[in-house]
């Protein structure tokens, strides 16, 4: 009796086994499915993108170039993307003026500094072509960087504007990690390699290091925003504090030159009402593309995890 109990359970081990063996090759299956689909619909995506239309105009018009969000090398609001824009804004044959759409809260001063550049460049190069900065919401800190390039900037009263000076932030952790008992062990070569690490003391020489780094980059700012604007801003000690006003009080301080809208600019000031929008966007087969990557590495994943509760 016990050798035939001991028999049924080597038979129903091996049955289980074989079992769990199909089901492993069954997912594996689908994960490869599911890769050469990715593969294929990527490579439908491309063709896609190959044929999408680039706007332009070849009689009047006003070129149009969006700034909206952070500036950031890895977002959309990065220099490569803007100076694109602007590029094809200023090559274009019926371009009349450029208008420079702003809603940003600024971001990095290497991406405000290369837009900045390339705007100066572009004036020097298309001197018959003017370019004027538009604000909607906020063009702060980085994005006003980028907006005194502009020959002129039109702001709404309520928009906010300003925000001259340089920010690194940061947490630091030591004390509570002394109240938890953790030791940090972080080996070094170089007194300072461990600069700014939030789990060690910032010593002074640090800190005070860190502040004339920041000192000079607000310098730079701030000699970027005296060549833009010239002797249109007024003499306030308070202009390059970092703090933001309206735009109407932007207006009075001369970190702008009037109220209006895109439309307005196009309309009275270039005097070509056709606005033609040459921002660098995500075409709809990028936007595809990184929803449906998305979605395919959750889908691999569980898959993948199901076949590892089966080891």
């Amino acid at each position: 009796m016990a050798e035939e109990s001991w028999e049924r359970r080597v038979i129903e081990e091996i049955a289980t086994e074989g079992l769990r063996e199909q089901t492993r090759a069954r997912r594996w299956k689908i994960f490869f499915r599911l890769l050469a689909f990715a593969f294929l619909f990527v490579a439908l995506l491309a063709f896609i993108g190959v044929f999408s239309v680039e706007r332009s105009c070849l009689d009047s018009c006003t070129a149009e170039v969006e700034m909206r969000g952070e500036l950031d090398a890895d977002g959309p609001v990065s220099a490569e993307n803007v100076m694109a824009g602007l590029q094809a804004a200023f090559k274009n044959k019926g371009t009349r003026g450029v208008v420079l759409r702003i809603d940003s809260p600024g971001g990095s001063p290497v991406q405000a500094g290369e837009i900045n550049d390339e705007i100066r460049r572009l004036k020097a190069l298309y001197p018959s072509i003017p370019v004027y900065a538009v604000v909607e919401e906020m063009c702060a800190s980085g994005a006003y960087y980028v907006a005194v390039a502009a020959d002129r900037i039109y702001v709404d009263k309520a928009s906010l504007i300003g925000s001259i000076g340089v920010i690194m932030d940061g947490f630091g952790f030591v004390g509570a990690m002394d109240k938890l008992g953790i030791e940090r062990r972080a080996l070094i070569s170089g007194d300072n390699k461990n600069f700014l690490d939030p789990f060690s003391p910032m010593t002074r020489e640090q800190r005070d290091y860190a502040q004339q780094m920041l000192d000079e980059i607000h310098q730079q700012f701030i000699a970027a925003v005296k060549a833009g604007r010239g002797d249109r801003l007024k003499e306030s000690p308070e202009i390059f504090s970092g703090l933001v006003w309206n735009g109407a009080r932007g207006v009075d301080l001369g970190l702008a030159d009037g109220l209006g809208s895109v439309d307005y600019v196009a309309r009275e000031v270039i005097k070509a009402e056709d606005v033609v929008d040459f921002t660098v966007k995500e075409s709809i087969g990028e936007r595809l593309a990184r929803k449906f990557g998305a979605s395919l590495a959750r889908s691999l994943g569980a898959v993948l995890a199901s076949s590892g509760r089966w080891r």
